[in-house]
């Protein structure tokens, strides 16, 4: 019992350094996913094998929920809205490489959701604006440098939709003490991998 308490803390930051690397390298955005059933499933799993922008609208989603129901409502609506738009505009300017800023996303609302502080609705509002314009035009971009079209695109956009409701619907549900130290502590891990990712890059 006395070794599996002392191994336990060490196995669930063993991964940090791990995904730091993954996340340090190469956008994701510019290895698109051909899964052959079609470009709407194409940007469905574009969009989840990319670790940058699935655990950004996570972290922004658990802010969402964290803030309570009206933060999350918005944030389910203005998120995908402004990854749409984004993406629109980075179409239109597939040559555009826009600066890979993941560790300062990752440290600002991990450390926001780690330091349970709860803004108010307009600044969670424009949080998501910015995210998903910035996301978003990466995205387009990268798409449309690599031929993929507007369909590709809705199918990202339709899993940072479904994402962003399962995770802040159950931050708002969420009753239980353990399960508020859960959030907080998914909020810090998000804020270490932004930190081990901008050492990285430094080093």
């Amino acid at each position: 019992m006395i070794a599996t308490r002392r191994i336990g803390p060490r196995l669930r930051v063993a991964w940090l350094p791990a995904l730091a690397l993954v996340l340090s390298g190469s956008p994701a955005e510019a290895h698109l996913v051909t899964t052959g059933l079609g470009p709407v499933y194409d940007g469905i799993s574009h969009f989840l094998t990319s670790p940058d922008d699935l655990v950004a609208t996570f972290a922004l989603a658990l802010l969402a929920g964290q803030c309570g129901p009206d933060s999350a409502r918005r944030a389910l609506i203005v998120l995908p809205a402004a990854w749409l738009v984004g993406g629109l505009a980075g179409l239109s300017v597939a040559s555009a490489h826009p600066p890979d800023l993941t560790w300062l996303i990752f440290m600002a609302l991990g450390g926001l959701v780690a330091a349970q502080l709860r803004p108010p609705g307009a600044a969670v509002v424009t949080l998501a604006s910015v995210l998903g314009l910035f996301k978003g035009f990466a995205n387009g971009s990268a798409m449309g440098a690599a031929g993929a079209g507007i369909v590709w695109l809705i199918g990202v956009v339709t899993t940072v939709f479904v994402v962003t409701v399962i995770v802040a619907a159950s931050v708002v549900a969420a009753r239980l003490p353990i399960a508020k130290i859960a959030v907080r502590v998914l909020g810090s891990w998000t804020t270490a991998t932004g930190m081990l990712m901008l050492g990285w890059s430094l080093r």
